[in-house]
């Protein structure tokens, strides 16, 4: 099989894995949530959760109704054979992702109306995030985010004096104010520094460190626990029944920023945190990420 019709097919099941499967992070702290809760109200809804994500994987069909707009993030080495042709193959295969999964089509052009195809005007949706990196590798992300969680993101441009205890109130309201309107419980990435597009980008990015690995930089480590406790008190709970997980866990992504600016962005996921991830080598074996003990769909 030629590469690109590799890449494509490993696309379309990495959209087919997001929208039918947790990354087993997710999946297992959902599990323990539900091993050590007492409340019979969050009991049941963490159960629901759960049975809902097996039937879906079981089935191979998503877990969710609405299958989200779709993002790649894509890592690849100044040595792997496809390039400038990787936009149109991904393009391709999520054309064929909403027919053959099939996933809600959600493009929404201005004038036209829906595309049907989960494709935007000019090509424009998908996204694409890229990072030129060493080697001669291809590593893709999938990322269908869903309306809701979006509809409850936020940008706040702080005055650099507010510091870090700013950032830490404005990530608390951020979420209070989400409420339950993005289905918690949720994983919330936040992204601090650059500017106002580079926050978000970040904040974006920190959903796909996986659930339940810290900021390698202690300081931030440190600060990302007290988050997900401090959230967690806010008393929201699952689906925002006032009881259970209101956020499975805070990531913090960061970078310097201007001296007259102070850029946060918060980016959340519902409890449907919706990534997959493979690596794809110049010879075509692909070797999937994310879900590495359940990916035998």
């Amino acid at each position: 099989m030629q590469l690109e019709n590799v890449i494509e097919e490993t696309a379309v099941e990495l959209l087919r894995i997001a929208v039918s499967d947790l990354p087993q992070a997710v999946y297992d702290a959902l599990s323990e949530w539900l091993r050590k809760e007492t409340n019979t109200t969050a009991k049941s809804q963490l159960e629901a959760i759960i049975e809902n994500v097996d039937i879906a994987r079981d089935t191979r069909i998503p877990m969710c109704q609405d299958t989200g707009v779709i993002a790649f993030f894509m890592e690849v080495g100044e040595n792997f054979p496809v390039r400038a042709r990787l936009r149109d193959v991904l393009i391709k295969a999520t054309e064929r992702a909403t027919t053959e999964i099939p996933i809600r089509p959600n493009a929404v052009d201005w004038f036209e109306g829906n595309t049907r195809t989960n494709v935007g005007y000019q090509g424009q949706i998908p996204w694409f995030y890229w990072d030129v990196v060493p080697g001669d590798t291809l590593t893709l992300t999938a990322m269908p985010k869903g309306g809701g969680s979006t509809n409850v993101a936020n940008l706040g441009l702080l005055k650099p004096g507010e510091g870090m205890d700013g950032i830490k109130r404005f990530v608390i309201d951020s979420v209070a104010r989400a409420g339950a309107r993005g289905c918690p419980p949720y994983v919330v990435g936040v992204g601090i520094g650059g500017g106002e597009d580079m926050c978000m980008t970040l904040a974006k990015k920190a959903l796909l460190r996986g659930v339940g690995n810290r900021n390698k930089k202690e300081e931030f480590a440190k600060i990302e626990q007290q988050l997900l406790t401090a959230i967690n008190v806010l008393g929201i709970g699952t689906m925002g029944l006032g009881a259970g997980p209101t956020a499975l866990d805070v990531n913090i992504e960061f970078m310097a920023r201007h001296p007259a600016s102070l850029p946060v962005g918060i980016v959340i996921s519902c409890w449907a945190e919706r990534y997959a991830k493979a690596k794809i080598s110049k010879e075509g074996q692909v070797t999937y990420i994310s879900h590495k003990k359940r990916e035998n769909l």
